[in-house]
């Protein structure tokens, strides 16, 4: 979302700290909405390379880029999946989500996480929550804890709390 790289090596320091403190980091690293010099899963990847042990969270589930992002997600263990805009009906026409998404989700359930982008997403919030609860019913394996993970542990989790 910025004009800057983030694998630039002055930025080493700041990734390093954060990492070494478990401090959790939102970034936008999709080339959703627009693609720009220094988006993309395989950009933020770079990143992680270099600092494995870094807590981020893809905002958007790294939209559109769901399929790289998936499998950021199963390289790195303290990497999270953020649901805003992701499955609701605004986004689904332009950046629809894999027939598998659930089935993906299976995986990675502990490591997807509520987003909100409060106050400004284009639609109710309960549409984020109805797609959050259609994955978990798409699939036996999710269900019911699937989304208290959702909701409630995976945030608390990353909250420190």
């Amino acid at each position: 979302m910025g004009a800057y790289d983030p694998r630039d090596p002055l930025l080493d320091a700041v990734w390093g700290t954060l990492s070494d403190a478990g401090v959790p980091v939102v970034i936008h690293c999709g080339h959703g909405p627009l693609r720009g010099a220094h988006t993309g899963v395989d950009v933020f990847a770079g990143v992680l390379e270099r600092h494995p042990r870094l807590v981020a969270v893809l905002a958007h589930a790294a939209m559109p880029e769901y399929e790289q992002a998936l499998r950021l997600v199963d390289r790195y263990p303290r990497v999270y999946l953020d649901t805003t805009m992701v499955g609701v009906p605004f986004t689904e026409r332009l950046t629809p989500l894999p027939a598998d998404w659930p089935q993906r989700l299976v995986a990675v359930a502990d490591r997807v996480v509520l987003g909100t982008d409060f106050p400004n997403i284009p639609y109710p919030y309960a549409a984020q929550l109805r797609a959050i609860a259609g994955w978990a019913e798409a699939d036996d394996r999710l269900g019911e804890p699937f989304l208290r993970a959702v909701l409630h542990d995976t945030p608390a989790k990353l909250l420190g709390c």
